[in-house]
């Protein structure tokens, strides 16, 4: 790790997943001397997953690289306001702007942009097709573990798709983009267009929506970017 780096690391899930898949990025940050924190964010709520994203914000000592995933992305703009952060990347990730929301910004999708397999809400809560899951989420990851990532889904909240970004964080802090150019879940023109908007420095990598568990050499690269202020 460069002197000069920030050495603080957050990653932030996104919907119908848990923590667990970033540990092949923890594993290559750990090992080059970062201190990293996982959240492990209910996905019930936006605020709630904001205030346990802030909870791990605190934990740490010093500036702190703040990562998103998907609906990660949402959080980490509405959490990355905190004076200890010192820059955001987003892996493949929603970067809202103020009044948007997750809802808003799948409102109106590309032409011909592959349509995630979404179950119809039960009891608040939404679910990706098992059978199709590997071919939206996870098309690039092996097929026994894209299964159990089907398998063990984490119910996401109809409400934290409705939670709407108050004041962006990008507006106002440097950040990073990983675009996933063979996305099925986050159309990659979106993605493009976030990137752009928040004026990101970015990075394209073809891969699927679960780049950060297929690919975590290239994520882990934009990470250590940001946290050394290059871009």
């Amino acid at each position: 790790m460069p002197e000069d780096s920030v050495k603080n690391v957050v990653l932030v899930h996104g919907g119908f997943v848990d923590g667990s898949g970033w540990q092949g990025v923890y594993d290559l940050l750990t090992a080059d001397g970062y201190n990293v924190r996982i959240v492990q964010n209910p996905t019930v709520s936006l605020d709630d997953d904001v205030a346990v994203t802030k909870r791990a914000i605190a934990d740490c000592d010093g500036p702190v690289v703040l990562v998103g995933h998907s609906y990660g992305g949402v959080v980490v703009t509405e959490a990355g306001t905190d004076q200890k952060i010192a820059s955001l990347v987003y892996i493949a990730a929603f970067a809202p702007d103020a009044g948007e929301s997750v809802n808003t910004l799948i409102a109106d999708p590309p032409p011909g942009a592959p349509v995630p397999p979404i179950l119809p809400p039960r009891d608040g809560f939404l679910f990706l097709d098992r059978e199709k899951f590997a071919d939206s989420f996870a098309a690039d990851v092996p097929p026994g573990q894209a299964a159990f990532m089907a398998d063990s889904q984490v119910p996401w909240g109809v409400e934290a798709l409705q939670g709407a970004v108050t004041k962006p964080a990008w507006r106002e802090k440097p950040s990073w983009y990983l675009i996933a150019t063979d996305d099925r879940m986050i159309p990659p023109p979106a993605q493009h267009a976030m990137s752009e908007r928040a004026g990101s420095s970015v990075t394209e990598v073809p891969a699927s929506h679960s780049v950060y568990v297929s690919q975590p050499q290239a994520v882990t690269s934009l990470i250590k970017e940001a946290a050394a202020g290059r871009g």
